[in-house]
């Protein structure tokens, strides 16, 4: 068009029928009654027989649109549509690093609380063990049965907080106790879950056996010694598999190459994606319990999902 002006028309046909035999003259002079006279009503009877003339009349509608000149408003949509996508690119890559900058400093956070208590724990236990001892062979006499019962507790104690937190897990956590354990099956937020409490509970009996048994002699104090020595033990160890190795809330180093601590944590895993009922809900055992249910197939295939996994992100 004129002036390099483009213009964009939508264009629509209307069209109107008119017959002229049916209808009145503008300029007629006759009466409108006479249109209800016999030979006005004899004449609409022979036309009816006939074939009625009909005139179309069709009109195109153009709506026009002013545009600016031709190709400059596809230009500025096209430039407004990239800067939108660029702000949504750089919006979104703030919020993935920001959630990885939260994501390192929570395992930061747990990490020190984990070092600190398992050099903490460790230490104070080896220390009560040696002084223990040496304080009990102060007269020269070995007490091998009381060593023994506190080498065989020691073990015992570890083996059995296994099926501890395995029926505590199914008969507690995942009922009257889940208002409290459902934070662990769910995002955390921040370093720390409600779920926490339940170490800290744990560390309660083993500390309070641990002292009775430093403070006395005998074969009781030693075996109780014993106990709270194989619960401690526990407790170290399924917080570097759990929260460490299955659930990645700090670094586990050559822990993760092991093979069998591996399928441990890929049993746990199918614990939290629940395909066989919430089974396993033991730790260390958990390959044992899917074995019972049928789920050997499944826990191959997440192991060599966790394998995959880690070689990508190495």
């Amino acid at each position: 068009m004129a002036a390099g002006i483009a213009s964009a028309a939508v264009t629509r046909t209307v069209c109107f029928h008119f017959n002229p035999l049916l209808s009145l003259k503008p300029t007629s002079v006759s009466k409108p009654t006479i249109i209800f006279s016999p030979n006005a009503r004899q004449f609409r009877n022979i036309l009816s027989h006939r074939r009625k003339p009909r005139v179309t009349v069709c009109v195109v509608v153009e709506d026009e649109k002013f545009q600016s000149p031709a190709g400059t408003s596809g230009q500025e949509d096209t430039d407004a549509l990239n800067r939108e996508k660029e702000m949504a690119r750089q919006i979104s890559a703030k919020r993935v690093a920001e959630k990885l900058a939260r994501k390192r400093s929570e395992r930061f956070t747990y990490l020190v609380a984990a070092v600190m208590s398992t050099f903490g724990i460790t230490s104070m236990a080896v220390l009560a063990v040696y002084y223990r001892f040496s304080w009990q062979m102060e007269g020269g006499e070995v007490p091998y049965l009381e060593m023994f019962g506190t080498f065989a507790l020691s073990v015992g104690a570890a083996v059995g907080m296994e099926f501890w937190a395995r029926w505590a897990h199914e008969a507690l956590w995942h009922a009257s106790l889940w208002h409290m354990h459902e934070s662990h099956h769910k995002p955390r937020e921040g370093p720390f879950e409600l779920n926490d409490v339940f170490a800290i509970t744990n560390a309660v009996p083993a500390i309070a056996l641990l002292s009775y048994g430093f403070f006395h002699k005998g074969l009781i104090p030693g075996l109780c010694f014993g106990a709270g020595l194989g619960i401690t033990v526990f407790g170290m160890a399924y917080m570097f598999v759990h929260d460490g190795l299955v659930h990645k809330r700090f670094p586990v180093g050559p822990i993760a190459n092991v093979p069998y601590f591996r399928r441990v944590a890929a049993a746990h895993q199918l614990h939290h994606s629940e395909k066989f009922k919430g089974v396993p809900y033991g730790l260390f055992l958990g390959p044992q319990e899917l074995e019972k249910v049928g789920g050997l197939e499944e826990l191959e295939k997440e192991i060599e999902r966790r394998i995959k996994y880690a070689k990508k992100g190495s």
